[in-house]
């Protein structure tokens, strides 16, 4: 609920005289993926009707699929990592795209949670 209210006072925001630039974490993490995807792609087409300019990050690749919906006016880009000695580091470059490589089943197996088949 709390990320809803939040979200509604960016919309009043936006429609304000001064220019918007949004920063949102994992949206709408705590629904179901179907709300997720329909409440997103709302928000994001409002935002870039009226012209703000933000980021929104995700591991959900549902989600990263709206930028294609939205393109050109959304576009993917990602950081690479690297899970060596049992640490992962970023290179903290944006490059083009969506992230090609995964990295939470190499966590889970440094922590010793074995999901493996």
């Amino acid at each position: 609920y709390a990320e809803i209210v939040r979200l509604r006072r960016l919309v009043d925001m936006a429609r304000g005289p001064a220019p918007l630039l949004f920063l949102l974490d994992e949206l709408f993490h705590g629904t179901n993926s179907r709300d997720r995807l329909e409440g997103a792609h709302g928000v994001l087409r409002f935002f870039i009707g009226l012209r703000a300019v933000g980021l929104v990050t995700t591991h959900d690749l549902t989600l990263a699929d709206l930028a294609d919906r939205l393109a050109p006016a959304a576009v993917n880009v990602h950081f690479e990592d690297q899970f060596t000695g049992g640490e992962m580091t970023f290179d903290y470059r944006l490059r083009p795209g969506r992230a090609t490589g995964t990295n939470a089943l190499a966590l889970m197996a440094a922590v010793g949670l074995d999901v493996s088949g």
